[in-house]
């Protein structure tokens, strides 16, 4: 009933305010406002579903600050790291994929127990794992991007086993994208960073095809 009430009650702020931002203090306390304030606020969304059958609600988060903590703790590009989450998941924190990855960077559950990560899809600690993860490939293979980023997508026994980049053309195609995407992301296409900030908060969970 809690989150029932906060929707409605949010649904009829926007209604009257015509928008509304918040953000959450260090102490996890929700703040509000029909107008934003500064950066730290981001725009909350909210609409029916299916006939005014159920609510849902979407909170447009940024992820630079997530990415930036990451990137600066385990020193690995910050639009690169953009560039892996769109590939990956496309922003989604709920994307699941046909073989069992989960979240943003889609993190094997495997890869996540081995990294103690608790909760795969909360969009921080996603993003710190994998991250961590991808800073251990870059080590083992002494800073080699490329080889890094196959690792990520098809293990790193695969790449052990061929010496370099797999022939798959699902490696190749990550590998290709990921770069591609990072050169969007430093600058080619400025505007392209508003797009890359989307949650939707649903109660099931999306399965990539």
């Amino acid at each position: 009933m809690r989150v029932i009430g906060l929707v409605l009650a949010l649904s009829a702020f926007k209604l009257y305010a015509g928008g509304l931002y918040f953000y959450v203090d260090e102490k996890g306390i929700y703040h509000f406002s029909d107008v934003r304030r500064d950066e730290k606020f981001n725009k909350v969304i909210i609409w029916s579903d299916k006939g005014n059958q159920s609510m849902k609600v979407d909170l447009t988060i940024n992820f630079d600050e997530y990415i930036r903590q990451a990137c600066k703790l385990y020193d690995v590009e910050e639009d690169l790291v953009h560039a892996m989450i769109k590939v990956e998941s496309n922003y989604d924190p709920n994307a699941v994929s046909r073989k069992g990855a989960q979240g943003l960077m889609q993190i094997m559950p495997g890869t996540a127990a081995q990294l103690r990560l608790i909760d795969p899809w909360h969009p921080r600690d996603n993003i710190l794992a994998g991250v961590a993860y991808f800073r251990a490939l870059l080590d083992k293979y002494s800073g080699d991007e490329k080889l890094a980023l196959a690792a990520y997508n098809a293990g790193p026994s695969t790449v052990d086993k061929y010496g370099g980049i797999p022939p798959y053309p699902e490696t190749k195609s990550y590998v290709k994208k990921v770069r591609e995407n990072r050169d969007l992301y430093a600058g080619k296409w400025p505007d392209n960073r508003r797009y890359r900030s989307k949650v939707i908060i649903i109660s099931e969970r999306v399965v990539k095809k």
